[in-house]
């Protein structure tokens, strides 16, 4: 008898539409990959979850997404929480891991505007919703002529706010729709040359305990290494940078070369007020584990730091 047999393990996850659906999704395969094993599911709402009227930048960072349910890991409430892994800091608390990494879909941001369809057909002066640091620095690079303004609020929200007029564009992590099933909604994919994506954007993070080898050995079925080779790097390039939401960053990392032998690693940092952005671009033999991907990662994020 296998000592996964017959456990029940409690999956931590917010309670937003987003978070639900993609955790939904990461349990389903895994309860296939896991047929001897149970799940059941507790929802937390985080503090990053009931202050919707201020950015994040203001309020205390990403790390707001997440405190609520690794108190509930910490406290053995949960065995395992499913992240959106660009809302994990860079350091976690003490006794806790990323176990899993699942294979990534689209790391890409996209453009929702349902009058003007692309960035380029924006007029001069259209207002542009995101809250992102790194989204408005991008934007303000290529098109400084648009009014970039504060937008938070779930993805059906900020949908709504542009579908009626409040903003003529917005721009969304790409993932997000997909998962939702609202892929039909993005007008236009956004390249990372335009808007390089948060670390980890596209990729899930699943959170456990050190020390809880039963969940760790149900979480290695479903680990992707591509993916958590590239998330790794781009991590590093965030401890490196010791960034939050209150930095503009951006760091995205993907297989390249012929037969996937190299990892390119391109990443930037600007002030905190968005500008005057700095880019950094690396590629080097695809790494053999996910500590030389961090160290990759951190290397690169130290010379982006020394620049800016």
């Amino acid at each position: 008898m296998s000592r996964t047999d017959n456990i029940t393990l409690v999956y931590a996850t917010r309670k937003s539409a987003l978070a639900l659906a993609q955790c939904r999704a990461f349990i389903k395969e895994l309860g296939t990959a896991s047929p001897e094993v149970s799940f059941e599911e507790l929802q937390v709402v985080t503090t990053g979850d009931r202050i919707t009227d201020r950015p994040l930048s203001e309020v205390g960072g990403k790390g707001l997404f997440v405190k609520e349910i690794e108190e509930a890991l910490l406290a053995r409430t949960a065995h395992m929480a499913v992240h959106s892994i660009k809302d994990v800091p860079g350091e976690l608390p003490g006794g806790l891991r990323i176990a899993c990494i699942p294979k990534r879909v689209d790391a890409r941001d996209v453009l929702v505007s349902p009058r003007f369809k692309t960035l380029k057909e924006l007029p001069k002066g259209a207002r542009v919703g995101t809250s992102s640091l790194r989204r408005l620095s991008s934007l303000r690079a290529i098109r400084p002529d648009l009014d970039i303004v504060p937008l938070r609020g779930n993805v059906d929200t900020r949908l709504r706010k542009v579908t009626e007029g409040e903003c003529d564009a917005i721009v969304l992590a790409y993932a997000g729709l997909v998962r939702l099933g609202l892929a039909d909604k993005a007008t236009e994919l956004l390249s990372p040359e335009v808007s390089l994506p948060a670390v980890g954007q596209g990729a899930l993070g699943i959170e456990c305990r050190e020390d809880d080898e039963r969940t760790l050995e149900v979480l290695a079925r479903l680990h992707d290494r591509e993916t958590a080779t590239c998330v790794a790097a781009e991590r590093g390039v965030l401890l490196a940078l010791e960034g939050d939401c209150k930095t503009p960053i951006g760091s995205f990392a993907e297989r390249i070369g012929t037969g996937g032998n190299e990892l390119r690693l391109r990443a930037f940092l600007a002030k905190p007020t968005g500008e005057n952005p700095v880019f950094l671009e690396e590629s080097r033999a695809f790494p053999e584990s996910e500590a030389e991907a961090d160290r990759f990662g951190r290397e690169l994020g130290a010379r982006l730091k020394a620049r800016v």
